[in-house]
Formats: C-alpha cells, sequence, structure tokens
C-alpha cells in the first residue's frame, strides 16, 4: 500500500492555518500545519510524498529563511509560497530557488490546489528517483574492495587486460570480477550497469566510477 501523501502548512496566522488544513483535507489530502518555521523543524517529518505550503513573513525564521535552510540541508521538499505581502523581486528570489508558486492572499481555493497537485507531482517524481538511488546503493554497498575498483575500469570502457595490467591481477580474475559486479548490482548489460553508475555520480557517489 503507497504511503499517504501530506501536505505541511506552516503560517503565523491560526485562521489562514485552519482554512488551508479544511480546504486540503476536502480533497482528499493529509495535512499537517505549524504556526513557525521553528516550530516545522523541531516536528518529525511524515514517511513518502509532500510539499509544503509557507508563508513568507512570519516572526523569527521567515519563508525565504526556512527555503533557504531546507535546501542546505539537501531535503527535496517542493514549496508553495503565499503572502499578503508580496512583491516581484521577493518572488523572483524564491521561483529561482526552485519554489513551485507564489500565491499572494487572498488567493483563489482553486489556484492554491492546482499549485499543490503540481508540488505532489513534483515531490512524487523525487521520491521515486531517490528511491531507486537507494536501491542502486544497497547494491553496490555489497561489492567487494576489488570489484568497486573493477567497476571504475568498466564504466570507462576498458579492456580486461588493461584493467588486470593497472591491478596486478590476471584476465581471467577480473572477468570473475565483471561477473560478480552484473550479478550484484543486478544489470545484464554494461551500459544498464553505467547507466547506474552515472546516477550515483549524479546523486554525489563518487566512489563507483572514481579514476
Amino acid at each position: 500500500m503507497d504511503s499517504p501523501e501530506w501536505v505541511y502548512v506552516v503560517d503565523d496566522d491560526l485562521s489562514v492555518r485552519e482554512a488551508l488544513s479544511s480546504l486540503i483535507r476536502s480533497v482528499g489530502l493529509r495535512v499537517d500545519t505549524h504556526p513557525s518555521a521553528a516550530a516545522f523543524l523541531e516536528a518529525p517529518r511524515h514517511p513518502g510524498v509532500a510539499c509544503l505550503v509557507l508563508d513568507v513573513r512570519m516572526p523569527g525564521l521567515s519563508g525565504l529563511e526556512l527555503q533557504s535552510q531546507l535546501t542546505r540541508s539537501g531535503a527535496s521538499l517542493p514549496i508553495i509560497f503565499i503572502t499578503g505581502h508580496g512583491d516581484i523581486p521577493m518572488a523572483v528570489r524564491a521561483m529561482k530557488k526552485g519554489a513551485v508558486e507564489f500565491l499572494s492572499k487572498p488567493f483563489r481555493d482553486d489556484d492554491l490546489l492546482e499549485a499543490i497537485r503540481g508540488a505532489l507531482d513534483r515531490a512524487r517524481c523525487a521520491y521515486r528517483e531517490e528511491s531507486e538511488i537507494d536501491e542502486i546503493r544497497r547494491h553496490h554497498a555489497l561489492l567487494t574492495g576489488r570489484e568497486k575498483e573493477v567497476i571504475a575500469f568498466m564504466v570507462k570502457g576498458a579492456l580486461n587486460k588493461q584493467a588486470a595490467a593497472e591491478l596486478g591481477v590476471s584476465e581471467m580474475t577480473v572477468k570473475v570480477h565483471r561477473h560478480n559486479i552484473m550479478r550484484k548490482m543486478g544489470v545484464a548489460t554494461l551500459p544498464d550497469l553505467v547507466r547506474m553508475v552515472e546516477r550515483l555520480n549524479a546523486a554525489g557517489s563518487s566512489e563507483p566510477g572514481r579514476g
């Protein structure tokens, strides 16, 4: 069974939190509201797909500051900004940093719900990508130290004899390692293995294709 999808709402105005919570629940989504950025950061996060509806101006940490903090921490949480004091430069800053939408109060219910649907679509893609990368990492963790050395030669297109000469082993040993690598990584072809390593490298795992 799929995990439920959540919408976090962070706004210092209780009446706004209650109104947004009611609206979002009316379309079958789960809502978790917080009165401040600090309260949101301190609260545990629900697993799975989620997005954030965030007020720009709040006492303490502002919405834009929270966005920056989440970005620095690597959190992939699509953000919809709402504000009663918005201006064009502020909206540009928010969108450049990856915000999905910037809505000025009062906004239409349908506009917010459409933005939430778009944010959850983006979150779904990111969650699926993260899950697939985690699976690749689990496969890669099964490799021995020597196999991790051999895989670096494989993704560079090196011949078995080249890898063998560099590593000081026989070509047959390299062939055995290649077979074990393909089996442990769960792939049938070299192009599939290369794509896996490229995804790990793009996600910040440089070890598989080092050298």
